[in-house]
This record gives C-alpha cells, structure tokens and sequence, in this order.
C-alpha cells in the first residue's frame, strides 16, 4: 500500500470512529471468511464490520477527538478488526456472541468440550478410510457395506489438541466440534472502555440472579417469613406441619 492510499484509508477511518458512539475493538486470528461474512449480513443495518491494519487503526483514532479514546489504543489486538454501532456495549456485545456458529476441526485446534464419537453406523463405504478410524483410535467395521462405529468413544477432552488424523475422521462423519465468532476484545462507548470481563457479565449476571432469587427464597422459607413470591410455599408447610400434629396427637 502506497503513501497516499494509507491516508485515505486514515481518513476513511478517522471518519467512521467519529460517525459512532460504540467502537468495538475483535481480534480476527482463525476467524474462517465464510462466518465473518454471514455476520456482516446478520448485523447489517445494527452495525458495521471492519477489518483494519494495526498500525493504521492507531493513526486513525490519533486523529479522534473522542475522550480517553487514546487510552483505546492499548487494547488493539495483533489482527484486529472494529465493530461500529450505535448500540449500547452490553447489547451489541450479546448480539454478537449469539451469532456463533459450529465449523469442522483442523490439526491444531484445541478442543473447546469433550468431543465424542458415537457408535452406530456411518455413511462411508469399507476401504482406506478404515485404517483412519483405527489411527484415531475409534474401533470401527464394517456391517451391510457400510462402516459402523462399535461403541461411543470419547476422541478428545475439553483442552486437547486436536491432531490431523482426528481432524480428518471428524470431517468424514460431518463432526463440527469448533464453534467460531467475532471475538470482541473490548469496546469503546462514550468515553468509557468495557474489557471482556465485565462484558461477560451480561452473560454471567441472569444466572446470578436466579441463584440469589433461589436461595433468598430457600431462606425466607426457613425461616417463615412470608412474602408473594413464597406464600404458597409456606401454607404447604403449614399443612405438612398441621398433619403431623394430629397424627402424634392420635398416636
């Protein structure tokens, strides 16, 4: 890229940093074309993708006069990209890790859960390919021209590589262990920065507050102290608690 095309692409970003109120910075390391793509589709109209040079996007937000956007800088990944929105952090941040989808395997990746195999016939003819289930260690024959699976075999543990010969066999039984997205690294929004832990909140918080909601309603049982939420709770244990009574009382 010659001298004057990098300064149009500056200014092309410098334009569109100052053109939203949520900057969100991905990193797009292993992110297969054919997923960005359908996320672009998905997002269009909510927000716009795009893959940009490091060095590039650091001259352009030097260029924004937005607050402590400088700061920003600092979180810019080696491959990065930007997610442009009017969207607040937290909605734009859930709507994108909705947007993941399963690919097969490739020699290398770490296995992201448990990967099993499971027994049962296949859709492959007898041949080579047998000598492939037995390298991945997977027992296999073959019944009615067909090759099956003897019994459930767990290929793969949560943190595994994954070598080539597993990665082979899975994409012959149409296995896709990988799920893939945009991994947002943080996100810029009206001068504050959101890191991917508090952003994760908004995935980790509903669950806490069932679990809250749950145990208050556990104590608040104990201790029979009414309340709408427990009132039915509390009449059955009256009732359970009547019957005993009587029941000593007769005995």
């Amino acid at each position: 890229m010659v001298k004057e095309e990098k300064i149009k692409v500056v200014e092309e970003l410098k334009n569109l940093l100052e053109s939203y109120t949520t900057i969100c910075l991905i990193d797009i390391v292993k992110m297969p074309s054919k997923q960005l793509q359908e996320i672009r589709k998905k997002i269009r109209g909510e927000a716009l993708i795009k893959i940009v040079k490091k060095n590039l996007l650091k001259k352009a937000m030097e260029k924004v006069e937005k607050k402590d956007l400088k700061n920003f800088e600092d979180e810019i990944p080696l491959q990065p990209g930007l997610i442009l929105t009017n969207l607040e952090p937290f909605s734009i941040y859930k709507k994108i890790n909705e947007l993941k989808s399963f690919v097969f395997a490739k020699e290398g990746d770490v296995a992201p859960a448990d990967i099993w195999v499971r027994a049962g016939p296949t859709s492959l003819p007898p041949g080579p390919v047998i000598s492939e289930f037995s390298k991945a260690k997977i027992p296999a024959g073959v019944e009615g021209g067909k090759i099956v699976i003897k019994k459930d075999v767990l290929v793969a543990k949560k943190g595994e590589i994954i070598p080539a010969s597993l990665a082979n066999i899975l994409r012959k039984l149409n296995i896709q262990p990988i799920k893939v997205g945009l991994n947002i690294v943080s996100i810029y929004s009206n001068g504050s920065i959101y890191r991917k832990d508090v952003l994760e909140l908004i995935n980790v918080y509903p669950e806490k507050i069932k679990e809250g909601f749950s145990r208050a309603l556990s104590l608040s049982i104990g201790i029979c102290y009414p309340t709408n939420e427990n009132i039915g709770f509390l009449l059955s244990k009256a009732v359970n608690i009547a019957k005993n009574l009587e029941n000593l009382i007769k005995s």
